[in-house]
């Protein structure tokens, strides 16, 4: 058995998830498109293509570069480039594979369209509009003018616009995820209609995350959508009720290394282990803890420092030193990205997997 602490991915889970995303975009008649931030494996990317999927998604010139060293040739990049280097890479890239890129902003896409001219190339690009989660994404009311520049940079093809909002209803988060979806896409459509009364040539609507991404599907005029955790689902998504605990395929695997009371013990899984980005305690999912302990549910990861889970029992919990425990996290993207390697558990096979995207950033 490998050391602990490390992340175990179920590949029956995992093959059912994707599966179950692939029939959804089918049955709506919509492109799939899933974002590889969740798992940042070629091997599992190629799965996702196997079952449906057209492309995938990244949000690092980086990221792209790994995937399509191992094969993956329709990628893009939902994120706006604006350094020099980078739109060099992309450029470079764009001749081997299909390759779109992201832009929220005409100087970024000015810069995209002057770099791929001097290499007497034109770029695919999608503009990004925010919907409400005020994160990058040129605003709402802004975005067919902005279209309408970024449509006569000569060195540039406008396919598309694309946004994330999230399970967000007027910027707050919500439990709503059919409201939540079906807002996101009517808003896309609605935007790439006024695009092209304008006569800008909109082909993709590009929206949906793994909350939304079935509800918004089902939007006439959604072309296309870009789920990413549903691969492997986490605590969040079942609390979300997007899934449900048992469809969640990864899970950390800790070694109890201390039980100095009857009230509590200490994991050899910390800070270093488990993302900290959705923390428990706050709306509107109320978590409590870090994690879901698979051998104790009532049982509560109440606490990390860097080395260390400590996780608060009831008396009764007959927990050792020595003994294994399965946390689900609440978050999975982010953990994955702290770990080097992950294994893939197949029946009785276990396989040590490098995560070969993990850590790219730049």
């Amino acid at each position: 058995m490998p050391e602990t602490p490390y992340l175990l991915i179920d590949m029956a889970k995992t093959r059912v998830n994707i599966q179950a995303m692939a029939e959804i975009a089918e049955a709506n008649g919509v492109r799939l498109r899933p974002h590889t931030k969740t798992h940042k494996l070629p091997s599992l990317a190629k799965r996702q293509m196997e079952a449906g999927a057209v492309g995938i998604t990244v949000a690092k010139i980086s990221e792209a570069e790994v995937m399509a060293q191992h094969g993956i040739e329709d990628i893009f990049v939902a994120y706006p480039l604006v350094t020099e280097s980078k739109v060099e890479r992309a450029v470079e890239l764009s001749r081997t594979i299909r390759l779109i890129v992201g832009a929220d902003s005409y100087e970024g896409a000015r810069k995209l369209s002057d770099i791929a001219g001097r290499h007497g190339h034109v770029l695919n690009v999608r503009l990004e509009v925010d919907t409400g989660f005020k994160r990058t994404g040129v605003p709402y009311d802004e975005a067919v003018a902005l279209a309408d520049q970024i449509n006569r940079l000569p060195h540039l093809s406008l396919t598309g616009i694309y946004t994330f909002r999230g399970a967000t209803i007027d910027g707050q988060a919500t439990l709503d995820l059919e409201r939540a979806g079906i807002e996101e896409g009517q808003l896309m459509v609605k935007l790439a209609d006024e695009m092209r009364n304008q006569g800008i040539s909109i082909t993709d609507v590009s929206v949906g995350s793994t909350p939304t991404g079935r509800y918004a599907a089902g939007v006439r005029g959604v072309t296309e959508i870009r789920p990413g955790t549903y691969i492997f689902n986490d605590r969040m998504q079942a609390k979300l009720g997007v899934s449900t605990l048992d469809e969640c395929a990864a899970a950390i695997v800790t070694t109890v290394v201390s039980r100095p009371a009857a009230d509590y013990c200490i994991v050899d899984g910390g800070s270093k282990t488990f993302a900290t980005d959705v923390q428990p305690g706050t709306e509107p999912l109320q978590l409590k803890g870090f994690g879901h302990i698979v051998e104790a549910p009532d049982a509560v990861l109440e606490r990390l420092s860097e080395e260390h889970g400590i996780i608060r029992l009831a008396p009764h919990h007959p927990f050792r030193v020595g003994d294994r425990l399965h946390i689900i996290p609440n978050h999975i993207c982010s953990t994955l990205n702290l770990h080097n390697n992950v294994y893939l558990a197949d029946g009785e096979l276990i396989d040590k997997v490098p995560v070969l995207a993990r850590g790219m950033l730049e």
